[in-house]
């Protein structure tokens, strides 16, 4: 598709917040057109990138979890670690990625209560890297 939705989205936000925004009557109005121009902003920014920041979620985690696996004690949680590395992302469709990624965030939670629970300091470090890798990703910018 040319232009790309990613164009699309970056033109007419700005044509929302710099043309339309300043001829609304109200300030409110104008203020909801400049949010909504945002908005729009932001949607284009995550349209560019939302399959390679879920691809790499994914991976960090599987990853994280082949190397907990062989540490973690109880059987259910080293079981669904072991599975849970093993999936792979069959799709590149956003609403694919989103619930493959959902349900390996179920097996964080999981290994994350555990690694509270029985002191897992190395383990938790891990966690909280991976957690701060993606909130890194994700990270909206304004520029």
């Amino acid at each position: 598709m040319k232009p790309e939705v990613d164009q699309i989205l970056g033109l007419s936000a700005g044509q929302l917040m710099g043309t339309i925004a300043p001829l609304l009557p109200t300030v409110y109005a104008q203020g909801s057109a400049s949010l909504l121009g945002f908005m729009m902003m932001f949607a284009a920014q995550e349209y560019d990138r939302a399959a390679d920041i879920r691809v790499a979620e994914n991976a960090d985690m599987r990853a994280l979890f082949r190397k907990a696996a062989p540490v973690v004690s109880d059987d259910d949680l080293r079981i669904a670690l072991s599975r849970a590395a093993e999936t792979r992302d069959d799709s590149l469709k956003v609403s694919m990625l989103d619930a493959a990624n959902a349900e390996l965030r179920r097996v964080l939670i999981r290994l994350q209560i555990y690694a509270e629970d029985n002191a897992a300091r190395d383990l938790e470090r891990r966690i909280w890297e991976l957690l701060k890798a993606s909130a890194d990703r994700r990270l909206l910018r304004l520029a």
